[in-house]
C-alpha cells in the first residue's frame, strides 16, 4: 500500500481521474493538494460517490512556495508518524491558462509559468527522496507544445523559449501572449520532466502526459467571455472528433496512465496514455539543465539532488 499525491482534483478531468483512482485502487491512498478551506468537502465527496475513504487532503495554494512548504511538511509528519503510507506516487495535474502575462504568484512569478513548472518542480524537489521504489511521477503536459495548427487549431501560439528568468517573469502581454505562455509552460514541463528523469534512481519513473483536447475541464475560466462562451460551445462539438474527448473518458484515462501498466520507459511524452515522441524542440539538453538549475534558484534550493 502506498500514497499516490494528486494535484489539480477539484474538477474536470482531475476530479474524474480522482474517482477513478479510488474505484479501481482501494488499497492505494489518494492524496489530494486543496487551495482553501474546502478539502474536507472535497475528500468526503469522493469517498461518497465512491465508497473508498482511502482520501484525504493536505492544504495548498500551488501560487505561494511557502504554502507548498508547508503542504510537504505536513505530508513528511503524516507518513513518519504512520498516519499515510509511503509515497509511491505523484500526479500533477493542475495548470493554469491565463490572459495575460501580469499577473503574478505570491512570490513575484508568472503565474503560468509559477504554477505550471516551478510549482511542480518544488513540490518534486522537496519529496524527492520519500519516493519508494516503484513510484510512478506524471505531469501533466499538452500538445500544444508542438507549436503548430495540428496540435492547436491556431488558437494557441506557438510555444517562445527565451531565458527562464525572461520566462518567469510578470510582463506586458495580453490574451495572445498569456495563450503562448501556456503553450512555453508545457514546453517547459517537458524540459522539467526530462531532466528529473535523468536524476530519478532506478525503479522510479518520471514522464509526461498529454490529456488532448478536453473541453468542459475548467481550464479556460480565467478567459474573457468570447473564449468561455466558445469552450461551452464550438469546442464541445470537437468530442465528436478524434481529437477530443470529455472529462470523464480523459479522467479515467489519466487514472489508468497514473496507476496502470507500465507505459514505457522513464522520461516518455504520453499521448492519452500511449508513449510516442513529443516535438524536435523539446529534446534540447542544453534548455532541460538550464531550467533544472534555474529553477532550484528561483526555488531557493541547491542546484543538485543530494
Amino acid at each position: 500500500m502506498g500514497t499516490l499525491l494528486m494535484t489539480g482534483a477539484s474538477r474536470g478531468l482531475g476530479r474524474e481521474a480522482a474517482e477513478q483512482l479510488l474505484r479501481d485502487h482501494p488499497d492505494q491512498h489518494l492524496l489530494l493538494t486543496v487551495r482553501g478551506a474546502n478539502g474536507d468537502r472535497l475528500a468526503t465527496e469522493l469517498a461518497g460517490k465512491t465508497g473508498n475513504r482511502n482520501v484525504s487532503t493536505v492544504s495548498a495554494d500551488l501560487a505561494s512556495f511557502a504554502d507548498i512548504r508547508k503542504a510537504v511538511q505536513e505530508i513528511e509528519r503524516r507518513i513518519d508518524v504512520g498516519e499515510l503510507p509511503p509515497l509511491t506516487g505523484f500526479l500533477g495535474n493542475a495548470g493554469l491558462q491565463m490572459v495575460s502575462t501580469t499577473r503574478a504568484t505570491k512570490d513575484g512569478f508568472e503565474a503560468t509559468f509559477g504554477v505550471n513548472v516551478l510549482a511542480n518542480y518544488l513540490l518534486l524537489r522537496l519529496l524527492f527522496d520519500r519516493f519508494e521504489r516503484g513510484s510512478r511521477i506524471v505531469v501533466v503536459g499538452s500538445d500544444v507544445h508542438f507549436g503548430d495548427f495540428k496540435h492547436s487549431g491556431g488558437l494557441i501560439p506557438a510555444p517562445r523559449w527565451t531565458t527562464v528568468a525572461e520566462l518567469a517573469r510578470p510582463r506586458p502581454g495580453a490574451v495572445r501572449e498569456g495563450r503562448r505562455a501556456y503553450a512555453t509552460s508545457k514546453l517547459a514541463v517537458l524540459y522539467l520532466v526530462h531532466a528529473l528523469a535523468r536524476r530519478l534512481p532506478d525503479g522510479v519513473d518520471g514522464y509526461t502526459y498529454n490529456p488532448g483536447l478536453v473541453p468542459g475541464t475548467g481550464l479556460v475560466r480565467d478567459a474573457d467571455p468570447v473564449s468561455r462562451f466558445a469552450a461551452r460551445t464550438v469546442l464541445q462539438l470537437a468530442r465528436a472528433t478524434p481529437f477530443a474527448m470529455g472529462p470523464v473518458a480523459a479522467g479515467r484515462l489519466l487514472a489508468k496512465t497514473a496507476m496502470g501498466p507500465r507505459p514505457g520507459a522513464s522520461g516518455s511524452y504520453l499521448d492519452r496514455g500511449k508513449a510516442v515522441p513529443s516535438s524536435p524542440e523539446s529534446y534540447d539538453e542544453a534548455r532541460e539543465e538550464d531550467l533544472w538549475a534555474a529553477a532550484a534558484q528561483l526555488c531557493g534550493l541547491p542546484a543538485e539532488v543530494r
